[in-house]
């Protein structure tokens, strides 16, 4: 078992050692009046002994035992009872299931306390590798007992991928799954349970534009092959492409989130979870009949001496409280929880996106499921779809707390506090190598409930560090919020993440068909001081903080963003995006800049009544990007917003104080598993250049293997499978421009890319390949941009406008803006990045800030757009600075 080498601070450290140095100095007769003392605590360790007494000296063996102890102990504490479990890895047979028995009393608190390097693990070790005859590279080993099933492999800590690649034949969607060009999926021997991934492209260059929308993964199961026939299993293929949708609205579902069906005829993006895909290092496969594990070691992995996990359970801590008898007064503190699975995306149900990792299901789940008011049947409300579990998840907890744990390696989300918890907290803790979410708060199930026992409120995400996710599902978002009261996210840093940032609120879509969002009891919630940045690496419409729905029931106990420093998004969004039916929100004070098309996305019509007024929103003191004038639209208020024209122009404080505060910035150092080759770059996109060049694009990666990628190599492949062309672009220089340039190509001839991460470990698996393009020699030039406007304060201007309608020979690469002012002075800029290339497909508009001006002057702004084929004619606009 690989440990995390979590510390512990140093307050923290004294408190243990002051507790052992207390109960060594007992007595030795002190033991045998364990039982009878309500006070004692519980000592755990790996080479304990379950028929112990529980003692410092003689301590038990399992966290199960040790919860029979609590048990036998609780009920009338007059201190808090701690079960110490030292350092080692406790594997279980099954879930820690609590219940109000396992709860404090007397006002104290029952204190699960780890070391830092005390592991709760779901795993089992696999063991007895041996390399397979025939097959150079491959290893095998028997799966251990216990392991029936899993979707997750580790060595050494570190995420194996599960065996993938290209679809081997073309697809034609059918009723009941696809007909094939070939029977090659149909010889697979194993071919039931190979899994299909969609997603979608619809923001760049020349990539597939599959999925559920473009927020969205979803995965369903083959269920067999025969011939050209693939059956896919049920209900997954029925809920992911019988969705309802409005007669009079097409590619409008009822459920308004995505549409009806897979897009781009239902073509699977990639194929996962085959031995036939095994075919390079850091992949893995599980044959469930043979019983038996495979995997291709990355350089550098020694199979007889690594520690492989497989994880087993799919619950690791399970909580379950009810609104009469809670769990209550519990605290985890210094535990890492690590090695746990999900196993329902492998079933029939699979995984029928919706939204940051909420599923459709059940067999009838595309006709009814959260679609109250809008079909007959419809469950209520609308919107309660199926959420993802928590591998540790709490439901009815009170005054529930996890301090400095970590939440690693694991398969689901990291953390569920579910419907009713209160008073409880997350604080110091890291939550990586998740699956999908990180943490989620609630849910989105009784928008009212009747009983206060159901509230979900008073809840405290603070000082955590959450990154390097989701690996799986990446739709996933580190913190989900769902109906929420008085809950506080603050102080958190999210950074290097595939999606957005927080996700807050729920039930807004009916807006988009002119009706209100769904009732619910939120109010009184708090966004603050958090620090997001690297974030919207893998998928689009998203942002740094995503909310929508009602907030509250006015501005006073609306929503609250404040305070946030949100920077460096990559895919399509905003920072701060304010979605259907977002009402009774303020976002202020916050420091915001490096979005695509928008820092806050606000404007949405209030269809609470007929008055066309927008839903109630408050945009001030911000400092960002944006632009946008002062005014006051139907209750959509903007004013004293600041320009900046760089990081440098917000205020120092208030970019000190996001993220963690000083007593918590050592968790930015922790690291779990060795170091290790970084995840492979996805969806590569191709556009034409000049003669004999690819323009290259692809998402990032957001899992570097714990050392910053340096680089990252593209490589052109010809229709012989030969390298035509490779080029390496430095990571720093692939952040500002988005691109890699493949040159020395042959005009007409179609060719693949693939792109590798390089860090200090060296090259990730390739990506893989982007759909076949050939350049070409291009003549036509863009269109000028259209809407072309300058937004001035004293000394900086906000230019905005919208891409070129037709784009000619090849796709927008950025954008030449030239500022005049009277004297005929002009200065250039180049625009490039990732939003000059997403902001032209889906027509969003872009802006740029243009600093050090000169108050009360009058300036003159030309912008042009740039592809591979050269620049393109300008669009104008004139204003004025206003007087110092």
């Amino acid at each position: 078992m690989t440990v995390s080498r979590h510390r512990l601070v140093p307050a923290l450290a004294a408190l243990a050692l002051a507790a052992g140095a207390l109960v060594a100095a007992v007595p030795a007769n002190a033991a045998s009046r364990a039982d009878a003392d309500t006070a004692s605590d519980v000592y755990v360790a790996p080479s304990g002994d379950d028929h112990a007494s529980g003692d410092a000296r003689h301590p038990v063996r399992t966290p199960q035992r040790a919860q029979q102890l609590v048990r036998a102990r609780d009920g009338h504490l007059t201190g808090d009872l701690t079960v110490h479990l030292a350092a080692g890895t406790y594997r279980l047979s099954a879930p820690l299931t609590l219940d109000a028995r396992d709860s404090g009393s007397g006002g104290h608190r029952v204190v699960w306390q780890g070391t830092g390097a005390s592991v709760i693990s779901g795993g089992r070790q696999v063991t007895g590798w041996h390399q397979v005859p025939g097959r150079p590279g491959l290893w095998s080993a028997h799966a251990p007992q216990g392991l029936t099933d899993t979707r997750q492999l580790y060595v050494d800590g570190v995420r194996a991928d599960r065996a993938a690649g290209e679809v081997p034949v073309t697809l034609t969607r059918t009723a009941t799954g696809y007909t094939a060009s070939g029977d090659t999926l149909a010889r697979w021997p194993d071919i039931a349970g190979a899994e299909f991934v969609y997603t979608s492209g619809e923001a760049l260059w020349n990539v597939q534009r599959d999925g559920l929308g473009q927020w969205t993964q979803p995965r369903c199961d083959i269920a067999s092959a025969s011939g050209t026939t693939v059956t896919m299993v049920q209900p997954c293929w029925d809920n992911s492409n019988k969705r309802v949708e409005f007669p009079d609205i097409p590619g409008r579902t009822v459920s308004m989130v995505g549409p009806g069906s897979l897009t781009n005829g239902g073509h699977a993006t990639y194929i996962e979870n085959a031995r036939e895909l095994l075919d390079t290092p850091g992949e893995w496969y599980l044959d469930r009949g043979a019983h038996t594990v495979y995997y291709m070691p990355r350089p550098g992995e020694d199979l007889h001496r690594a520690d492989v996990e497989a994880p087993a359970l799919e619950k690791l801590v399970d909580g379950r409280g009810t609104a009469a008898a809670p769990v209550h007064d519990i605290a985890f503190r210094g535990l890492q929880f690590s090695y746990a699975t999900w196993l329902t995306p492998s079933s029939p149900e699979g995984f029928s996106e919706i939204q940051a990792g909420y599923t459709i299901s059940g067999p009838t789940g595309y006709a009814t499921e959260g679609l109250c008011g809008f079909v007959e049947g419809g469950a209520c409300p609308f919107g309660a779809w199926t959420k993802e579990p928590g591998n540790v998840a709490v439901s009815h907890g009170r005054h529930v707390d996890f301090s400095q744990d970590a939440f690693v390696h694991l398969g689901a989300a990291g953390l569920e506090l579910a419907d009713g918890t209160q008073d409880s907290q997350v604080s110091g803790s890291v939550f990586t190598d998740i699956s999908g979410n990180g943490v989620e708060i609630g849910g989105v199930g009784d928008a009212l409930p009747g009983d206060d026992g159901d509230v979900t409120r008073d809840v405290q995400v603070l000082d955590n560090h959450l990154y390097a996710l989701p690996r799986e599902f990446t739709g996933g978002v580190p913190i989900v919020n769902g109906y929420t009261q008085h809950d506080l996210i603050s102080h958190n840093q999210i950074d290097h993440v595939g999606y957005s940032g927080i996700s807050m609120g729920w039930g807004g879509w009916p807006d988009k068909i002119g009706s209100p969002a769904t009732p619910n009891d939120s109010h009184d919630n708090a966004v603050s001081d958090n620090l997001i940045t690297d974030y919207m690496q893998g998928l689009d419409d998203g942002g740094g903080i995503y909310t929508q729905g009602l907030t509250g029931t006015s501005m006073t106990d609306g929503e609250k963003v404040t305070g946030n420093v949100i920077h460096t998004q990559f895919g399509l969004g905003k920072s701060v995006y304010t979605d259907n039916g977002c009402t009774y929100e303020t976002v202020s004070g916050n420091v915001l800049y490096g979005a695509s098309y928008a820092n806050v996305a606000s404007r949405h019509t209030d269809y609470r009544d007929a008055l066309g007024n927008n839903d109630p929103t408050l945009v001030s003191g911000n400092w960002w990007e944006q632009g946008d004038a002062d005014s006051s639209n139907k209750g959509l208020v903007t004013q004293g917003n600041h320009i900046i024209a760089s990081p440098a122009d917000a205020p120092a404080d208030v970019v000190a104080n996001a993220g963690l505060e000083p007593a918590y910035r050592w968790l930015l150092g922790e690291r779990y598993g060795a170091l290790s080759v970084p995840a492979a770059p996805t969806r590569v996109g191709t556009s034409t250049g000049v003669d004999g060049t690819l323009l290259v694009t692809f998402n990032p990666v957001w899992a570097d293997g714990g050392s910053p990628v340096t680089a990252y190599r593209a490589t052109a492949v010809d229709p012989a499978g030969h390298v035509a062309a490779t080029a390496t672009v430095p990571a720093a220089e692939f952040g500002a421009s988005a691109l890699a340039t493949l040159t020395g190509l042959t005009d007409g001839t179609a060719y693949q890319v693939t792109v590798t991460a390089l860090n200090s470990q060296g090259s990730s698996a390739p990506s893989l390949p982007s759909a076949p393009l050939a350049p070409i020699a291009g003549s036509v030039l863009p269109a000028a941009p259209s809407g072309v406007k300058l937004h001035t304060q004293a000394t900086a201007a906000t230019v905005s406008w919208t891409p070129p309608a037709s784009v000619g020979d090849s796709h927008v690469t950025g954008y030449r803006i030239v500022l005049t002012d009277p004297s005929g002075t002009a200065r250039t800029v180049q625009v490039s990045g990732r939003d000059a290339l997403v902001t032209q497909p889906s027509a969003k508009g872009m802006f740029r800030v243009l600093g050090d001006l000169t108050p009360g002057t009058s300036y003159t702004v030309t912008v042009a757009a740039v592809t591979g084929t050269g620049t393109g004619p300008t669009a104008t606009a004139k204003g004025s600075t206003p007087a110092a």
